[in-house]
């Protein structure tokens, strides 16, 4: 378990150094696809709650590190929406494209309705753009579009990342 979480880590510091050095200076995207959420998705889906949380914590964690938001915000909604997708563990089939397209666009919306609340603790985060904003919209779009793609990435990795599933008799 230790080493797949590494691997992951490392997974995620990579997406989070592309997503905050290269996606965020891109002007003409009115929103950035969020690689981070997506891998965070495939991780608690593949391993369960706990790996979810985990993996969630520290993509937060890091997110906290690069950004200027509240420290605590996105490893709060991470951790979050870590946990929800690990109830889903081994219960869909990720190796299509219409699942982990479906998974990406709740997730978004999960994520959404989360920063939402979540602003009511965190005074100083406001709580973004409206629901149905373009740059909203973008998002959405883009990781639905993208959430596949990760997806076949990460399964590259798939035996050194998914836990080997254990069964009690």
């Amino acid at each position: 378990m230790v080493r797949s979480f590494l691997i992951s880590l490392l997974i995620l510091i990579c997406f989070a150094l592309f997503e905050t050095s290269i996606l965020s200076n891109l002007l003409f995207l009115p929103a950035m696809p969020d690689f981070l959420m997506i891998c965070v998705l495939y991780f608690s889906a593949c391993n369960g709650k706990v790996f979810g949380v985990v993996t969630g914590f520290s993509s937060g964690l890091v997110l906290d590190f690069l950004t200027a938001s509240p420290f605590g915000f996105h490893c709060l909604l991470r951790t979050l929406i870590g946990y929800l997708s690990g109830l889903f563990n081994r219960s869909i089939n990720l190796s299509g494209v219409l699942v982990p397209v479906a998974f990406a666009l709740i997730a978004t919306v999960a994520k959404k309705i989360l920063i939402i609340l979540i602003s009511v603790t965190f005074m100083s985060v406001s709580s973004g753009v409206p629901f149905l904003s373009m740059s909203f919209l973008f998002e959405l779009l883009a990781n639905g579009i993208f959430a596949p793609i990760v997806f076949k990435f990460l399964d590259i990795f798939s035996e050194k990342l998914v836990l080997e599933q254990t069964t009690i008799s």
